[in-house]
């Protein structure tokens, strides 16, 4: 018999009531976000350290939709059937036995749960692939499911192919109510957990949990003396440590330039104008090549980088406009503008026909220092040393997905850079935020006193303002 219609829609409302008077038992305040957050947010993303309690907030939310949806359907899966059966499968039979209601209420067996009074459509199932599984199959674990409620759960969704996540979303698409929760330790640079806290971060609700012992919103679940023993036994930096006691996203091999949350925590980086105002104002210009990339005018001051304009389908002339307008708005230094191949050109010699004098570079050219094969793998070492010494980056997307997704390798002993289209290809866009970035860094600049002047006294302009006037940074007659 279930509970009254009233505490059902409370509970339906509220999770975390749900799990407190359904199982008495107090969730950490992590916990506590998640399970408020699923009510709202059709997209929950938990990256995670090692063993924190990730699979028992899966476990709950499933019991929670089982038990205040009308026949609704769940599907879980995970990167194994071992895994699926030992885990989550295995949680949600503890808390099923905790709970004389879900015993009334359910049946479990080792692959399905069901209602008693509705089997056949009112149930969660356990699904998974074989081995030898293709993309094309591994994408049919998920598919063909149909209802007015549907949940999806994936556990270790770290290593899970993306096809299986492609799946789920078809099936949100034609729902009434429609969930994905994933849950993982941030062990790949790609698949549905480093999408969802990279590239679709504004798509997800990512909850990112912690056993720093130094953190204050650690997971009190991991042992702080277990976490410093990690620490002081591999160091900080370590991979596995990054992975299982920070919960962060490793470099991800030996040959991967950076991690995406070295360039996330670069986004939260903030300085004032006086910090950087005697730096030198630099433009990186990246050319599209083909119909579907972008051309990008990156720029940056010093130690911090500016939201890049894009265009798409800009000639020569159109792209030199663009240009000399930001050079001459911005007061700019230099600008550095890619002229692979060629594609440049006609920007360089339009530019140069409205006074400008841009440097023209080729990503192949040979690099000022020897240890790089060339100037691409030079540029793209000395944009990450930035972010690395505390660089401020843009809030970009693409940009920290093409960083974190650029690998290296060695050609005899100097480092080489992979091809643009290898990135291109792994991504599923071109890099061209990232490539107009990295030519702010093609070469030293110095800045003309005019500007860093200007700058300060713009600044000081701010700091002082005066009724009546109208405070702007350019002067006709500078």
């Amino acid at each position: 018999m279930l509970p009254p219609s009233e505490k059902l829609r409370r509970w339906r409302e509220s999770p975390a009531h749900f799990v407190r008077e359904m199982f008495q038992i107090t969730p950490d305040p992590w916990q506590d976000e998640v399970l408020e957050a699923f009510p709202e947010r059709p997209r929950l993303a938990m990256k995670a350290c090692k063993g924190p309690g990730k699979t028992a907030v899966e476990a709950w939310l499933a019991w929670n939709f089982l038990l205040t949806r009308p026949h609704p359907k769940v599907a879980a899966t995970s990167i194994t059937a071992d895994n699926l059966a030992d885990n989550l499968w295995a949680e949600m039979a503890k808390w099923r036995q905790r709970a004389p209601l879900l015993q009334h209420a359910f049946e479990w067996t080792r692959t399905r749960i069901f209602a008693r009074q509705h089997p056949e459509t009112w149930w969660m199932s356990a699904r998974t692939w074989t081995k030898s599984a293709d993309s094309q199959q591994q994408g049919q674990t998920l598919a063909g499911l149909h209802a007015d409620h549907i949940l999806f759960i994936l556990d270790e969704s770290g290593g899970i192919p993306d096809a299986v996540m492609a799946s789920a979303e078809a099936a949100l698409s034609s729902c009434e109510e429609g969930h994905i929760v994933q849950a993982g330790n941030p062990t790949h640079l790609e698949g549905p957990l480093w999408r969802a806290c990279t590239t679709e971060r504004t798509l997800w609700h990512v909850t990112e949990i912690t056993a720093d012992p130094d953190d204050p919103r650690r997971s009190s679940r991991v042992k702080a003396t277990w976490a410093r023993e990690q620490i002081q036994k591999y160091g900080r930096d370590n991979p596995w440590v990054l992975v299982n006691v920070f919960g962060r996203f490793p470099p991800g091999s030996l040959n991967t330039l950076i991690g995406p949350d070295e360039c996330r925590a670069a986004t939260k980086r903030f300085y004032r104008p006086e910090e950087y105002a005697s730096a030198a104002r630099v433009l990186g210009v990246d050319v599209a090549r083909f119909g579907d990339d972008a051309s990008v005018i990156f720029p940056r001051q010093g130690i911090a980088a500016f939201t890049p304009l894009r265009f798409r389908n800009i000639d020569g002339t159109q792209g030199a406009g663009a240009v000399a307008r930001k050079w001459q708005d911005w007061g700019a230094d230099a600008a550095f503008i890619d002229d692979t191949g060629g594609w440049g050109a006609s920007w360089i010699d339009n530019l140069r026909r409205l006074g400008r004098q841009p440097v023209g570079i080729g990503f192949a050219s040979r690099p000022n220092d020897p240890r790089y094969e060339n100037k691409r793998t030079e540029m793209y070492f000395e944009a990450v040393e930035w972010i690395k010494a505390g660089g401020a980056l843009p809030d970009c997307p693409e940009l920290i997905a093409a960083l974190s997704q650029t690998t290296y390798s060695f050609r005899g002993d100097r480092l080489l850079l992979e091809p643009k289209d290898q990135v291109k290809q792994r991504l599923g866009h071109s890099p061209d935020d990232a490539d107009a970035f990295a030519l702010t860094f093609a070469q030293p600049v110095a800045a003309q006193p005019a500007y860093a002047d200007r700058t300060m006294a713009y600044v000081a302009q701010r700091a002082r303002p005066q009724p009546g006037r109208c405070l702007t940074d350019y002067d006709p007659f500078a």
